[in-house]
């Protein structure tokens, strides 16, 4: 079932979230803006509300950002939250909050291109711990279309220009790309966010290693298979296989 948005995209939904339990979205990929998490989950453009009634979503951006004054009341009015411990912990105890992580992060961004399906996934498991700490279920989130609304110049790896990107990172949390659009708009491209089903996940305050690598596998095998899923439909060649590092 999906909503069509004309500004937003479109917002498919696979599977129910009933609001008696709290979420741990991940949201892939992260793309130069989020654009597509951004449009889903912080708008009513595509009809969260009508497609997950009683949920309510945060999508959860760096911390760094909230100390900007009047960008933070700009993101806070858009029901965004800071990607910190304390934040999460506070929505995630109650039921029907759902807090999406973009989990690739702004390492994901340096690769994004057009016709590129690619996550940075392999190593994050934060987000897999965090909601085995709270029993919050885990859903896969896959923004098609979220690479080809930016064009990027991206320099390749071991380049002299990537390392100063990825030092500047190290520094801020944040990754300088040179990308354009419709100037610093997008461009007219179709985006559709896919949001999968939910995997119930047990609530264990600390976690073992083990417990974490179990979940973080079947969520990557989860996420292969809605891209799979839906890729064609959504103009990805039936070929393409989702590439995960």
């Amino acid at each position: 079932m999906s909503l069509l948005g004309p500004k937003c995209g479109v917002l498919v939904r696979t599977a129910a979230l009933p609001p008696d339990r709290s979420y741990v979205l991940g949201s892939h990929p992260h793309g130069i803006m989020c654009a597509g998490a951004a449009a889903a989950f912080c708008t009513e453009g595509p009809g969260f509300s009508r497609l997950f009634p009683g949920l309510r979503p945060s999508l959860a951006l760096l911390a760094g950002l909230f100390r900007l004054p009047l960008y933070r009341e700009y993101m806070m009015g858009f029901g965004m939250c800071p990607v910190s411990r304390p934040s999460l912990d506070f929505l995630l105890t109650q039921p029907g909050n759902a807090v999406v992580i973009v989990v690739g992060g702004a390492a994901e961004s340096l690769d994004c291109a057009p016709g590129q399906h690619r996550v940075t996934l392999r190593r994050r498991t934060g987000f897999v711990r965090l909601a085995l700490q709270h029993g919050a279920a885990l859903v896969p989130v896959y923004s098609f279309g979220e690479n080809e609304v930016f064009r990027q110049l991206v320099f390749p790896p071991g380049s002299r220009l990537r390392h100063l990107q990825l030092r500047f990172k190290d520094l801020t949390g944040f990754a300088p790309c040179l990308f354009w659009g419709r100037g610093p708009l997008p461009l007219p491209s179709p985006l559709t966010v896919v949001v999968g089903s939910p995997i119930p996940v047990p609530r264990r305050p600390h976690p073992t290693q083990a417990e974490v690598g179990h979940y973080h596998g079947r969520y990557v095998e989860q996420l292969r298979q809605l891209f799979d899923r839906h890729k064609v439909s959504c103009g990805v060649p039936a070929s393409c296989q989702l590439s995960v590092v």
